[in-house]
């Protein structure tokens, strides 16, 4: 899969909604049981896709895809932000009945979902961003405080992503025994030069100088590093 089409798959995930349909839905019932059972499959997909990236070596098309990424995904959780709001949809209310609310709903749900899945596995490149984009910052504060208030996560697998991202993200104060559960000490430990470290890959030298010559990083594997400096 080349760059453009990982690019097209990723604006897939982020503008398709699992909006419950009105066929599945009763008089009495707001379909959020409903709406659940389809945000699991939009879920695995997303962690699909974020296997793939991880898996990538190509470190340059590796980078550019995030960065397409994350700004599409802030854009999608603005504009939803603002549908629901002027319709004045409250989190803990009645699932939406409106498409358009349906989508906005949706919307917000899964991308924000979607961001503590990247920044809990490329927590380096996304402080690169997020750390100095205050808009950013507050979108996704709104988001996490949206989730928390709609049932979504409540119970299952998917129930810690919003308390750990806010962690990593320095939005709520960090546990005393908090842990990236994708970080692993040895990374944590191991210099890097730059902004970022990605311990999936070691780009070639070319690719290196690339990096640098755009102000950004070495990314340094642990492979590349003599077991004597790792022992140090």
């Amino acid at each position: 899969m080349d760059l453009f089409q990982f690019l097209a798959f990723l604006f897939v995930l982020l503008l398709s909604g699992t909006g419950a349909t009105g066929t599945l839905r009763t008089s009495l019932d707001p379909s959020l049981e409903i709406y659940k059972k389809m945000f699991e499959v939009k879920r695995r997909e997303q962690l699909l896709a974020l296997k793939n990236l991880a898996q990538l070596n190509d470190v340059h098309q590796q980078y550019k895809i995030l960065d397409v990424m994350l700004k599409g995904l802030f854009k999608v959780l603005e504009d939803s932000r603002t549908v629901l709001i002027a319709a004045d949809v409250l989190p803990d209310g009645p699932f939406p009945q409106d498409e358009k609310l349906k989508d906005a709903f949706s919307h917000v749900v899964e991308n924000t979902a979607f961001f503590g899945d990247v920044v809990l596995r490329f927590p380096r490149i996304v402080h690169h961003y997020f750390d100095r984009n205050s808009n950013w910052n507050l979108l996704i504060r709104w988001g996490i405080s949206f989730c928390n208030q709609t049932g979504v996560f409540d119970q299952g697998p998917h129930s810690p992503i919003l308390n750990l991202m806010a962690q990593e993200l320095g939005i709520s104060e960090k546990d005393s025994n908090f842990q990236n559960p994708f970080k692993t000490d040895r990374t944590e430990e191991l210099p890097c030069i730059g902004t970022y470290y990605m311990p999936e890959i070691m780009p070639s030298a070319d690719c290196q100088q690339l990096l640098l010559s755009q102000g950004l990083c070495v990314i340094i594997s642990p492979l590349a590093i003599p077991d004597a400096v790792l022992a140090s």
